[in-house]
């Protein structure tokens, strides 16, 4: 009997087929892909740790050729480089501890960089551009004398030694940002207790490559901030154009406050001044390119500060080289197109300026204190107009001065208008003065001084007036010291004061007109003023008095009304004044 086949009906009932659980095609789609992702995830982790290990075998010879490279581009320096790492996965390499160093002059480092990190430019790369992006974290820059003077002894180019391929040796691309982050700068001059420093130095440079804005002449936006000297602050803000030929441009603002002076006393000591104290701040813009020079000074102010020149027979050479450098930069600005030199406004508040003469058998100091001074519209093209000097202070500590000027800027020679009054000096506080000129002293009263000086087409033309007023030469207290042969000439130098004495008056005067050529002279507007006023000064401060002292001695000491002092000219007779 053959078997019934039975085939399954709707109404028939399996329980144990209900309680299994059907699977549906698309429930199992997802975890076929999270298996596959995850699988995915252990394969890239993986490569990126196979990378990570592989690296790290890379980075000694990295390392070898960077150094290597570097050395070979650059000239009169070489380099030495710890560390390197080179990081697949950014494209970056990182260098540490990366030292420069000056051949000629090894120690100390010209640059120690703890980290400088170079990579792909990714913004750029966004705009299909391959670029490099370059940070330097807390360098620290040394410079000193010896290494400065080398450098600027080199007669090779700075764009042909070599930088440019450096940097190449350490990053294939060109670099588009450059970010120099917390470094210090340090320059030692001739005191190594007091260098110039400048820290917190924060600089940033973009576009470097001039990749937006081709058509604009400074296309790269160029930042820097940082601390002056531990007490100042200064920031620039602008841009440059580093691919110009034959050197790059640069056009910034900058805003330098509360920077110390103090701190420049070795090198200004070099032009025989002494500076002590002293706190600048100023402002403007500045330009330098291919093609102009400018600088623009909208406003500089000096406080507080103490400037001694000093002069001495062993310095005398010295200062007529520096004269005559002065003059021919001077000429060589006025005459230059190119160069653009502008001071709106400066301003000297509460400072003392002084002449020290150590060439002299009995040195002295000649000083202004207490001065304030301002200065306005000085420029080295006539086409600006005159510049204006005002100026007001003690002279000696004591008698109330001003003066004033007017410069125009001339390539022919100098052009100025000078005057300056001094008032009721205590005439002790010139005693050294006196001592040194007049071989005598004074124990009491008052001094004025006034001048006037014209020079233009090499012409100067004025005078000079010196005032005494109740001056007393000779005191038997003060001089009891002293020998008898010095009492005698200070109390004859007092009597010829009293003939000279104006009696209505109670005052001695006396005045020397100032006339001459000056066209042949070698001199600059500064050395006019201070040694026609010198020679000037002391040749009408003592009006006879060695002269009346001779005629009194042959006279028996016979009441003489002493001589008109002689003009004092200049050209020919210039070196018998001086």
């Amino acid at each position: 009997m053959g078997r019934i086949r039975h085939e399954p009906r709707e109404s028939d009932h399996f329980p144990e087929e209900e309680a299994r659980p059907r699977l549906k095609p698309a429930a199992a789609r997802p975890r076929r892909r999270w298996r596959a992702l995850r699988i995915a995830a252990v394969v890239f982790l993986s490569l990126v740790l196979l990378v990570v290990i592989a690296s790290f075998f890379v980075d000694e010879p990295l390392r070898r050729t960077i150094e290597n490279g570097m050395n070979r581009s650059l000239k009169g320096y070489s380099v030495q480089l710890p560390k390197a790492h080179l990081g697949f996965l950014g494209l970056s390499v990182a260098l540490r501890w990366l030292t420069i160093r000056q051949t000629e002059n090894p120690e100390p480092p010209v640059a120690v960089i703890p980290r400088l990190h170079a990579s792909v430019h990714w913004q750029e790369l966004l705009s299909f551009h391959l670029v490099a992006d370059f940070l330097f974290d807390a360098p620290r820059l040394n410079v000193d004398k010896r290494q400065l003077l080398k450098e600027a002894r080199d007669e090779t180019p700075v764009r042909e030694r070599g930088w440019q391929q450096a940097l190449e040796a350490i990053y294939p691309l060109k670099i588009n940002l450059l970010r120099i982050r917390d470094a210090e700068v340090l320059y030692i001059d001739d005191d190594p207790g007091r260098p110039l420093k400048i820290s917190h130095l924060d600089v940033t440079a973009n576009n470097i490559r001039n990749i937006h804005s081709k058509d604009h002449v400074y296309p790269s936006p160029v930042v820097a901030e940082g601390v002056l000297f531990e007490k100042g602050h200064g920031t620039i803000r602008g841009h440059a154009n580093f691919l110009a030929e034959p050197f790059p441009g640069l056009h910034v603002l900058f805003d330098l406050r509360d920077v110390p002076l103090d701190y420049f006393r070795p090198m200004v000591a070099r032009a025989n001044m002494n500076v002590k104290g002293g706190v600048l701040s100023t402002n403007g813009e500045a330009e330098y390119a291919p093609s102009i020079e400018a600088l623009h000074v909208r406003d500089l102010s000096v406080r507080s500060v103490s400037i001694d020149y000093v002069h001495s027979a062993t310095t005398a050479a010295k200062e007529h080289q520096q004269g005559v450098a002065v003059k021919a930069a001077a000429k060589e600005a006025v005459r230059r197109q190119d160069l653009v030199l502008k001071l709106d406004r400066l301003r000297i508040q509460e400072s003392e300026f002084a002449i020290v003469n150590k060439a002299r058998p009995q040195p002295y100091r000649v000083f202004f204190d207490h001065v304030g001074a301002e200065v306005t519209n000085l420029s080295n093209h006539l086409e600006n107009g005159p510049a204006k000097v005002q100026l007001s202070g003690r002279f000696q500590g004591s008698g109330p001065s001003d003066a004033k000027m007017t410069f125009r800027p001339d390539a022919k020679g100098p052009d100025f208008d000078l005057s300056v009054g001094i008032r009721d000096t205590e005439k002790t506080k010139m005693n050294d003065l006196l001592r040194s000129y007049g071989k005598f002293d004074v124990v009491k009263g008052r001094f004025s001084f006034f001048t006037e000086l014209h020079v233009k087409n090499g012409r100067i033309e004025g005078y000079v007036k010196p005032l005494f007023q109740d001056m007393d030469v000779y005191d038997a207290r003060q001089d009891a010291e002293k020998s008898v042969f010095r009492k005698l000439y200070e109390g004859l130098v007092g009597g010829i004061a009293k003939l000279l004495e104006n009696r209505e008056r109670s005052e001695v005067a006396t005045k020397a007109e100032i006339s001459g050529d000056v066209s042949n002279a070698k001199t600059s507007t500064w050395q006019i003023i201070t040694r026609l006023v010198e020679n000037a000064f002391f040749r009408a401060i003592l009006p006879g008095f060695d002269r009346e002292l001779s005629l009194r001695s042959k006279t028996k000491l016979l009441p003489q009304k002493p001589p008109p002092p002689e003009p004092i000219t200049i050209g020919k007779e210039r070196k018998k004044a001086a």
